[in-house]
């Protein structure tokens, strides 16, 4: 009799091991669903932070994927629902997404600077030159009254 039990206990345990959710006929690979999860977090970020961007050059957020990875809005559904279905799983590549947006956001940040540096330079160098020329004009304006004067 106990063996009994501790064998449907063990069948039952093994029974449960089976997927929560059904494997997608078009299954997209993981690297590849990464790459939608992160484009899709932009797209997100652009339409809440800047919406005039995305209207302006009339790009619509779920399409623009559709589009670029040439997949429906059933097939990205089926996969998000797939590999969210493996919480561990699905936690790493999306701590990937985040790590891959973090290090852009300080690549970015870091073109940002260089621009305004190279932006103040510009201002200094142009302040200098005008400077200058004042000085330039100034000189001529003396020589003109030291002349005019003897």
């Amino acid at each position: 009799m106990k063996k009994s039990i501790s064998l449907l206990a063990i069948l039952a345990l093994l029974g449960c091991k089976e997927d929560l959710v059904k494997k997608p006929d078009l299954l997209i690979e993981k690297s590849k669903m990464m790459e939608i999860m992160y484009d899709l977090a932009l797209l997100e970020a652009i339409k809440y932070q800047n919406p005039a961007v995305l209207d302006s050059n009339q790009i619509r957020p779920k399409q623009f994927i559709y589009k670029k990875y040439k997949i429906d809005s059933l097939q990205l559904a089926q996969n998000n629902r797939y590999y969210a279905a493996d919480y561990k799983s699905y936690k790493v590549m999306f701590e990937s997404v985040v790590k891959r947006i973090e290090s852009e956001k300080k690549r970015a940040n870091a073109i940002i600077k260089l621009e305004e540096k190279k932006k103040k330079i510009k201002i200094a160098q142009l302040k200098k030159k005008r400077q200058l020329a004042k000085k330039s004009k100034d000189s001529i304006a003396v020589v003109k009254t030291k002349k005019g004067s003897i």
